[in-house]
């Protein structure tokens, strides 16, 4: 049995007001660096890690980086955990791309499983990259401990994968700044531990 623990990065620029942040590279806010810090003391007290897996975006690596830290592990950089690619849309307000492009905003909102960015990805690539991820980390570590950091985006498509869900369910999950996410992958498919876990960043609240 494989473990993977799902980590969100921390706190950044372009969450509220909502942008379409996608592979803008920003960093974690003073915020963000203590839910990462707070996030990697409990995932430290809990698991020991094999390997910690991160997107490139410097948004994660700081928050991956404060985990293998505190778990004295190393940590690699994996391509496919990278954000959606929103293409147009990238680092605009919601509210720009509701004006500019209202039907296929409505769509995304209400039928994410249709919608291809303008010159950017669908969810089927997204979805696509994260089983990538998961098969590696099968590969690589199957009776072991994997910390996966990444993007909201990303947490969504694995978890509706190994809790076979449709690509229209994304919106039912709602990965939350250095929330955890606990699944045990089995051969015959996967058990969902928790999803979610944020009561380790009660005093990483600004």
């Amino acid at each position: 049995m494989m473990k993977l623990i799902l980590v969100r990065h921390g706190h950044v620029e372009g969450i509220q007001p909502e942008r379409f942040r996608g592979r803008t590279d920003v960093v974690l806010t003073a915020q963000g660096q203590r839910q990462a810090a707070a996030t990697a003391g409990c995932i430290a007290s809990r698991w020991q890690p094999a390997a910690i897996y991160t997107s490139p975006l410097r948004r994660c690596v700081e928050t991956a980086s404060e985990i293998a830290g505190a778990c004295r592990t190393e940590l690699a950089v994996q391509e496919d955990l990278n954000d959606l690619d929103y293409g147009s849309w990238q680092w605009h307000l919601h509210t720009e791309v509701r004006a500019r492009w209202p039907e296929l905003f409505d769509r995304w909102l209400t039928a994410p499983h249709l919608v291809r960015f303008p010159e950017g990805e669908s969810l089927q690539d997204l979805l696509a990259r994260a089983a990538n991820v998961v098969r590696m980390a099968l590969k690589r570590h199957p009776m072991e401990t994997v910390v996966l950091v990444s993007h909201d985006s990303v947490i969504r498509a694995v978890l509706l994968q190994l809790l076979d869900q449709p690509v229209s369910a994304y919106w039912r999950l709602a990965p939350a700044p250095c929330s955890i996410s606990e699944v045990d992958v089995l051969g015959h498919g996967a058990r969902i531990i928790g999803v979610n876990e944020t009561h380790h960043l009660r005093t990483a609240s600004p």
